[in-house]
C-alpha cells in the first residue's frame, strides 16, 4: 500500500494507470524507450549512455539492441557505438507541476536545483510554484497545477493536514502525484527512509557518547516537526532507538522533545528556553533537519555550554558540511539524503507514471553518514564550493 492510501477511496487516476498497464506488452515499451533514447539525427551512444538514459540494465540494453541492430532500425558503427537507422522518435513533451517546499532551506533549494536540471535535459515543460513552507500557499499552488491542466505534480510541501486537500484536488482531475518527503493520500512517495536515517545518526551518537563521556549522560534532546506527521517524527523515534542499542539504560524521563517546527530561529528560540531551566550537563541533541539541528547547536554555544553538548543533523546539507568544517564544532554528524541527486529518480520516475508503466508505491533515497572525518571522502568534489 501506499504511504497514506486510504484503499476505500482509490484515486479515479490511479485505477485507470491500473488498468492500462494490463495491456502494456512490456517487450515494446523497452524498445520504445531505446529508441527514444537517441534524441537527434546521426547522435551516436555508447552501450552505457542507453542504459543511463533508459534506466535499462546493459545486459536488456545489449540484447534490445542486438534485436533493432538486426530489424534495421539501429545501427552499430565502428567505435562501439549505435545510431539510429530511422529518424529520432518524438516524445510528446510533458508538463510537470513542481510544487517546492521553501527557498528558505539549503536542502529544499538543492533539491528544487536537481529538479530544474533534469527537467531541462529530458525537456520537460516544468510549472514551477514556490510552496514558500505554507500550507494555504500550497493549496492555492495545487488549483493553478490543475487550470494549468499538468500532467503530474511533484508535491513538496511540509504540512501533513493539507495533504488530504491536495491529493483531492489533484486526483479529482486524474492528475497523479510524487509526493517528496511528506507522505500524501494516493501519491507515489519519493524521499527519505526516514526511520533508517535516524538509527544512523542515534548510533552514531551513542558510539560518540561511549567513547567522549564513558556512555554517561543526563538527557537525549529532540527537536521535532509536528507538522509534518508521523513519518518524518519517525527519524527522531529510530535516532532514540539507535541510541539505545549501545545505551540501553536511557530511561524515557531523560528524553525531551522540542518543537522546533525544522527552522534554525525557532530551534534556537526554544532550545535557548530550554536551557535557561535546564542544569543538564551530557546531552545528546538530534533534529529532524540541519537548520534545526545548528540552531540548538547556537543555543548551546551562546549559553556557553557548546562542550555540555554532542549534535547529530539531518541531510548532510551545505550548511551542515560547513559546520562539521569548523574545528572543534558539536556538530559531530549528520545524515546524508543527497538531494543534488533527487531529480535524477524523480524525473523519470513522473515519465514512467505518466507513461503508465508499473511503479513502484515509494522510493527512498540512500543515506550516509557524514562526519567531520569522512566529509572530503563523501563530497570530493565539493568542498571549495561549499566553502564559498
Amino acid at each position: 500500500m501506499k504511504p497514506g492510501t486510504n484503499t476505500e477511496h482509490a484515486p479515479a487516476a490511479h485505477e485507470a494507470q491500473k488498468t492500462a498497464a494490463k495491456y502494456i506488452i512490456e517487450s515494446v515499451s523497452r524498445a520504445c524507450d531505446i529508441l527514444e533514447a537517441f534524441r537527434a539525427d546521426g547522435e551516436m551512444l555508447r552501450l552505457s549512455d542507453v542504459a543511463q538514459r533508459t534506466g535499462l540494465s546493459k545486459a536488456t540494453v545489449f540484447r534490445m539492441l542486438f534485436t533493432l541492430e538486426r530489424r534495421g532500425l539501429v545501427e552499430q558503427t565502428g567505435n562501439r557505438t549505435y545510431r539510429l537507422r530511422i529518424r529520432p522518435l518524438k516524445r510528446r513533451k510533458y508538463r510537470i507541476g513542481y510544487g517546492a517546499q521553501s527557498t528558505e532551506f539549503v536542502f529544499s533549494r538543492t533539491v528544487s536545483e536537481s529538479i530544474q536540471r533534469v527537467a531541462l535535459e529530458e525537456d520537460i515543460d516544468l510549472v514551477f510554484l514556490d510552496n514558500r513552507y505554507s500550507a494555504k500557499v500550497a493549496l492555492r499552488n495545487a488549483d493553478l497545477f490543475v487550470r494549468e491542466r499538468v500532467d503530474l505534480v511533484i508535491e513538496f510541501q511540509t504540512d501533513e493536514h493539507c495533504a488530504f486537500a491536495i491529493s483531492s484536488k489533484l486526483h479529482d482531475a486524474s492528475i497523479p502525484i510524487i509526493a517528496v518527503d511528506i507522505p500524501h493520500p494516493g501519491a507515489t512517495y519519493y524521499g527519505a527512509n526516514n526511520y533508517r536515517a535516524g538509527l544512523i545518526g542515534g548510533r552514531y551518537l551513542a558510539r560518540w557518547a561511549l567513547q567522549h563521556w564513558g556512555g554517561k549522560l543526563d538527557q537525549v534532546l529532540l527537536l521535532e516537526l509536528p507538522a509534518a506527521g508521523a513519518l518524518p517524527k519517525s527519524r527522531l523515534f529510530g535516532t532514540l532507538a539507535g541510541i539505545r542499542e549501545h545505551l540501553p539504560q536511557i530511561h524515557d524521563s531523560q528524553v525531551v522533545f522540542l518543537n522546533g517546527n525544522g527552522q534554525f530561529e525557532r530551534s534556537l528560540e526554544v532550545t535557548r528556553k530550554y536551557l535557561r531551566s535546564s542544569p543538564m550537563r551530557r546531552v545528546l541533541v538530534s533534529a529532524v533537519n540541519d537548520p534545526s539541528a545548528i540552531g540548538a547547536l547556537r543555543a548551546f554555544e551562546e549559553a556557553g555550554r557548546a562542550a555540555d553538548c554532542a549534535v547529530m543533523g539531518q541531510n548532510a546539507s551545505i550548511d551542515a558540511r560547513t559546520e562539521m568544517r569548523s574545528p572543534g564544532s558539536r556538530l559531530i554528524g549528520s545524515v546524508a539524503y543527497f538531494p543534488e541527486h533527487y531529480g535524477e529518480s524523480i524525473i523519470p520516475l513522473a515519465i514512467d507514471i505518466v507513461q503508465g508503466k508499473p511503479t513502484p508505491p515509494a522510493v527512498f533515497v540512500r543515506h550516509q553518514l557524514v562526519t567531520p572525518s569522512r566529509l572530503a571522502a563523501i563530497y570530493p568534489d565539493a568542498v571549495e564550493q561549499d566553502l564559498d
